[in-house]
């Protein structure tokens, strides 16, 4: 029986990895930070199977401490500072947990356990302006906003270690990963949440900012398989886990409307673009110029290959599939919502 230590456990990722550890007879170790009232997040539903450990990235002495505790064989560095718009508002603040914060946890998994295996949640949005199309492995980085260059600060930091101290110490660079369990503050979240609540009669309109931009979109379930494989290799590596997929924002909310049976059309250009619903002639989406990026991130796509071919990989969720998985699930939590303040 292995030991895993799973930091940002209560994220969306973290969630799906210890479901995916926890089936396969991992004792599994989770990082909290230490709040007023404690949030289990999206781990409450087992968080009697979870050993949790309050610990935080910037605070080096809680890391080796929990490096003690847990005996860690495994341990996957999901906690970040994840939201790109926020990282303009706190770049400081998102550079300590982003990027300081790798080092702290690999600082204390050399002091405890070098045998440790280490993985590192890199992300597409090191790439930025993209030198390449696709993205792989390969291709020059270019972030575009202090999450996207301190992140590649904690990539570059993971690679360091392996090659100076001989940890096994992966990266795994991730291009856009959804599911049910996705922040409302995340795009994708906030669209199938938005339908779901115009469908409802609870909302009148999405607003969105660029709806030209094209990111690669996968489920996260299929991708912490990934990380998961990456740590059983024989050898460390670097893997790009993506679709080789690309959709617009703007292609994303017309499905999403077309999972609760409405059709709506696009038009005009830029900040004056509209989406209508066909059925009624009324107005669903409109550009919010506050929602656009300092710099923009236009096109995300990555190539899978590597990590199809070396761990076996592959995605079983489709795009389709988890676009209806996230309305759907959208759906039942605004109806139960309603429910509840009828009832008050």
């Amino acid at each position: 029986m292995k030991n895993a230590l799973i930091t940002g456990i209560n994220g969306q990722d973290g969630s799906y990895l210890a479901e995916l550890l926890l089936s396969k007879g991992y004792t599994v170790y989770g990082i909290l930070r230490r709040k007023s009232v404690v949030d289990y997040g999206n781990v409450a539903h087992i968080k009697d199977k979870i050993k949790f450990i309050y610990a935080d990235m910037t605070d080096v002495v809680s890391l080796i401490n929990a490096m003690r505790i847990s005996q860690a064989d495994e341990v996957y560095n999901l906690a970040a500072q994840s939201f790109v718009a926020t990282s303009w508002e706190q770049p400081i603040a998102t550079t300590e947990i982003d990027a300081v914060g790798v080092t702290n946890m690999l600082e204390a998994i050399r002091l405890i356990n070098p045998k440790c295996r280490f993985y590192q949640a890199s992300t597409s949005e090191m790439f930025g302006k993209v030198q390449a199309i696709p993205q792989d492995e390969n291709t020059p980085f270019y972030p575009r906003s202090p999450y996207g260059v301190s992140k590649l600060y904690g990539y570059w930091i993971t690679k360091n270690y392996r090659e100076s101290f001989g940890l096994y110490t992966c990266n795994g660079i991730l291009f856009n990963h959804e599911g049910e369990r996705r922040g409302k503050e995340f795009v994708t979240r906030k669209i199938t949440d938005t339908v779901a609540r115009i469908k409802l009669g609870c909302q009148d309109c999405l607003e969105l900012g660029n709806l030209n931009a094209k990111r690669d979109w996968g489920h996260s379930k299929d991708y912490v398989r990934a990380m998961y494989l990456m740590l059983q290799q024989d050898e460390p590596d670097d893997y790009v886990v993506a679709t080789g997929e690309t959709r617009t924002v703007r292609d994303f909310a017309k499905i999403a409307f077309e999972k609760v049976g409405m059709n709506v059309e696009f038009s005009g250009e830029g900040v004056d673009e509209i989406g209508t619903d066909t059925a009624t002639g009324k107005v669903v989406v409109k550009v919010n110029p506050d929602f656009f990026r300092p710099a923009e991130v236009e096109l995300l796509i990555g190539n899978p290959k590597k990590a199809e071919e070396k761990l076996g990989w592959k995605r079983e969720i489709s795009f389709d599939q988890m676009v209806e998985r996230m309305v759907s699930t959208d759906l039942a939590l605004v109806s139960r919502e309603i429910k509840l303040a009828g009832s008050l």
